[in-house]
């Protein structure tokens, strides 16, 4: 692939967030190209392997045999084999040794640990499951929702077949039973977000592979959407947010499918998920209880619901093939159908028809409307006109959760925790918080009025601020310090570094590059790169990261159905040192995340050791059009991406569809966390990442931070990452520094900054 060209890959699942970035949403999204396909170069004739300096061949003692079959072990997830090996042998007194036999130990204490939280948890949570059976059964919404909880969080510390027992408990049982009746009253009053909330989203969590609560759950999810779309917000009015969609914008994305999109288009499947998302329109008209901006009355629905079983049965005869104009026919009967029925604006009924034909391809190709492309390119870039803060409407008050160092709002006099009661006067009691980033956000050089009440005060003030350009960077340490800046060292003492790269954008090699060289001047030894809740980014941002740790050869191809497949390559010329490397994943690592971590990971180069979770599962690149027109924009799927070693990611969307859960990129050392550890570890995380205004000492008067004990206490994933890291140091010869005053490799002492 040419250099600097930006496909945009990323996860477009999204995950409902308590903080949202001003502005900024997932990343979901691909760049502008010139036209609706991606040109590459064509494949050079090889890639050599990488060849490292030759060195003098040595004998191997019988300690180097030793610490290489532990180290094996350890990095391949085995540390109970690894025991085995040192424990089998009676060589004492090796540095190397014993500090692997000092790793296994402090392995074994955070698994005990672990352990005795589960432990914890699941007692916790069969006690009050006890209570709630005292009632004799779930009564009520909340008692419904507490039962819920109890059993998730008991069955997430139990193995599987225990898990399946406690299922089949009366108990839950009964709550499941209860949940459903309720969920049918709900919905029996138009009222989907109630049983989604209070029934479906709890049995999606607690049976995933269930598919009749699954596929229930997403056309509750559907009629939600419908209703959204239906309505109007303190914000903009449903007529605002469909402003400019024309039906010529989606003939011309299907045409452009045809040739350019990754494999055989199923015209079939796409019309009879397009007509079932009208099926639920014309159901939510009729029986929402919410304030709608359209109405129709019963009659004309029932012609509507008529209009499409006749076009549903043309479709499914024994001889129906649905080709693309048989498809597009059935496009503009929709229309034409709406237009006697319940008359529906046309924009509105084109917008349904898109997004529910385009996904029965996959979750990553839709149609951009001319009032979305604004928002999309920021969330491209992490680049927008805004003030700098980062708010959260968790409990209902809209508050400032963290502020972006080097930003109008961090020398405006606002703070962490401070209540925006107003914005240009307008109050925030019901605004959404998509609502307040789209008022707080606008033109650069223009003004935006925040009526605020400081923490621990009953007083407001009117923070009067001037809008500019906000770049959110993406490299982050384990640790904020004053003033904005980092903690990239997350072990001085043995020089071992931290990065944490939050999406991949234009700044982040060049950003990562600086740090690097920063930590490397300062004497790095390895390093720990966090690719965790990364979902995605550029492609090129993505290669050019891990050219920074691969001399030569191969990163990624993308292999498009027809035409030349484009390739990214690493180049000689500024490869950093090779010293140990791990990468923390998790299951929301996607995308470009999944690009990194794989060809770090491939077996041609072994560069990197994998640390968590099994990736998202994206596997796919996508590109954006122009070809619509009228300002709108069309991102789909245009290729597979495979691996160093030709070797394809394996997507989710297919995946699942075959029954399989071997998507994406597999970790060596495999740490799954409990709910329960997963919130104490975005507690902490998020504690030491918020950046507030400090007092004239240079002490943050409103945060907490965890200090690096209590950070590896809460994040098992780093911790044992760092272990790895550490062994893998030993393999290549390095003695581990040990803090004498508490017998660990790990320094409590850190310096004032770094």
């Amino acid at each position: 692939m040419v250099r600097g060209c930006r496909l945009r890959i990323c996860n477009s699942k999204h995950r409902f967030r308590i903080i949202l970035l001003l502005a900024v949403v997932v990343l979901a999204g691909m760049c502008p190209l010139a036209g609706a396909v991606s040109k590459g170069l064509p494949a050079p004739k090889s890639f050599p392997q990488r060849q490292l300096p030759a060195k003098a061949a040595r004998p191997v003692s019988e300690a180097g045999k030793l610490i290489a079959e532990a180290c094996e072990n350890i990095t391949s997830g085995n540390f109970k084999s690894a025991q085995e090996v040192l424990e089998g042998s009676d060589i004492r007194q090796i540095k190397g040794i014993e500090q692997l036999r000092m790793i296994l130990s402090e392995y074994a204490a955070i698994e005990a640990k672990r352990k005795a939280f589960r432990n914890e948890v699941y007692t916790k949570q069969i006690d009050e499951l006890e209570k709630l059976q005292e009632k004799s059964r779930p009564q009520d919404v909340n008692d419904i929702n507490h039962a819920f909880l109890a059993i998730i969080k008991a069955s997430d510390s139990l193995e599987e077949s225990k898990k399946i027992a406690l299922l089949q408990s009366p108990f839950a049982k009964q709550t499941i039973e209860k949940a459903l009746r309720q969920s049918q009253e709900y919905e029996a009053r138009g009222e989907w977000i109630k049983s989604y909330a209070n029934c479906y989203s709890w049995l999606r969590t607690l049976e995933p592979d269930n598919t009749e609560y699954k596929e229930h759950a997403e056309e509750l999810i559907e009629k939600i959407k419908i209703e959204l779309s239906l309505k109007d917000n303190s914000c903009d009015t449903s007529a605002e947010r469909h402003e400019g969609i024309k039906p010529k914008m989606f003939h011309r994305a299907v045409k452009a499918l045809y040739f350019n999109y990754v494999s055989t288009v199923d015209y079939g499947e796409m019309a009879a998920k397009a007509l079932k998302q009208c099926e639920l329109t014309g159901e939510v008209l009729a029986k929402s209880n919410e304030k709608l901006a359209y109405q129709a009355d019963a009659q004309k629905i029932t012609g509507w619901l008529v209009g499409i079983e006749t076009i549903q049965q043309e479709l499914t005869g024994p001889f129906a093939v649905v080709t693309q104009d048989k498809f597009l026919k059935v496009f503009d009967e929709i229309l034409a159908l709406n237009s006697i029925t319940i008359e529906l604006p046309q924009e509105i009924v084109i917008a349904r028809f898109s997004e529910a034909s385009f996904s029965a391809l996959d979750p990553y190709t839709n149609l951009v409307w001319p009032w979305q492309v604004k928002d999309f390119e920021k969330n491209m870039t992490q680049k927008f006109p805004g003030i700098g803060i980062q708010i959260s409407k968790a409990t209902g008050i809209l508050k400032v959760v963290s502020l972006i160092p080097n930003t109008p709002a961090y020398s405006s006099g606002l703070d962490v925790d401070d209540v925006i009661l107003a914005v240009d006067g307008e109050p925030t009691d019901d605004m959404s918080i998509q609502c307040a980033v789209s008022k707080i956000t606008g033109p650069k050089g223009t003004r935006v009025t925040l009526t605020v009440r400081h923490a621990g005060t009953t007083e407001t003030e009117d923070v009067v601020i001037v809008r500019d350009s906000i770049i959110v960077p993406t490299i982050r340490g384990w640790q904020r310090l004053n003033g904005g800046r980092w903690r990239y060292m997350i072990d001085p003492l043995n020089d071992i570094g931290y990065v944490r790269i939050t999406n991949f954008t234009e700044t982040t090699a060049p950003d990562m590059e600086i740090i690097l060289n920063d930590l490397e001047r300062r004497g790095l030894k390895g390093l720990i790169v966090d690719l965790r809740d990364n979902t995605g980014g550029y492609l090129s941002a993505a290669a050019a990261v891990v050219d920074m740790f691969v001399s030569e050869g191969l990163i990624v191809k993308s292999q498009p159905r027809w035409g030349i497949s484009t390739y990214e390559a690493a180049h000689k010329k500024g490869t950093h040192p090779e010293y140990p490397l791990v990468v923390l994943i998790n299951q929301h690592s996607a995308s470009a995340s999944e690009i990194v971590a794989g060809a770090l990971q491939d077996a041609k180069y072994k560069r990197a050791t994998l640390v968590g979770e099994r990736t998202y599962g994206k596997g796919s690149v996508q590109t954006i059009t122009q070809f619509p027109g009228d300002g709108s924009q069309f991102k789909y799927t245009m290729a597979y991406y495979h691996l160093p070693s030709d070797q394809r990611v394996k997507n989710r969307y297919i995946a699942e569809k075959m029954g399989r859960k071997d998507w994406g990129i597999a970790p060596d050392v495999e740490v799954k966390l409990c709910s329960d550890e997963q919130r104490k570890l975005n507690e902490v995380h998020g504690a030491n990442e918020v950046l507030a205004r400090t007092d004239s000492n240079g002490v943050s008067k409103l945060v907490k931070r965890y200090s690096l004990a209590e950070t590896l206490e809460a994040d098992p994933q780093l911790a044992i990452g760092l272990l790895v890291l550490k062994a893998k140091m030993i393999q290549e010869g390095h003695v581990l520094k040990i803090e004498e005053t508490t017998g660990t490799s790990t320094s409590a002492k850190l310096p004032a900054e770094s």
